[in-house]
């Protein structure tokens, strides 16, 4: 199975938020919908970045880096 790790921005006050997801469309949805308690207060959300990764190990290490301080600034300057 493959996975998505994916950055999206909260059009409230510019957060960043970072995940992982077999369905990265499906997910949006449930961060705008606001299903997701640490993303419900910021909705609505649109999608900054994307990346396909071929298993759950490396699709979380992945996560791991780009919530680290240096990946958030990879993604910050991505946007700007």
């Amino acid at each position: 199975m493959k996975y998505i790790v994916y950055a999206i921005k909260s059009q409230v006050d510019g957060r960043i938020y970072v995940g992982f997801s077999s369905d990265v469309e499906k997910r949006l949805k449930e961060h705008n919908s606001g299903k997701t308690k640490s993303t419900k207060g910021f909705c609505p959300w649109f999608m900054i970045f994307k990346e396909e990764i071929p298993d759950r190990i490396e699709a979380r290490q992945k996560e791991k880096y780009y919530k680290s301080g240096i990946g958030k600034e990879k993604l910050k300057n991505m946007v700007s």
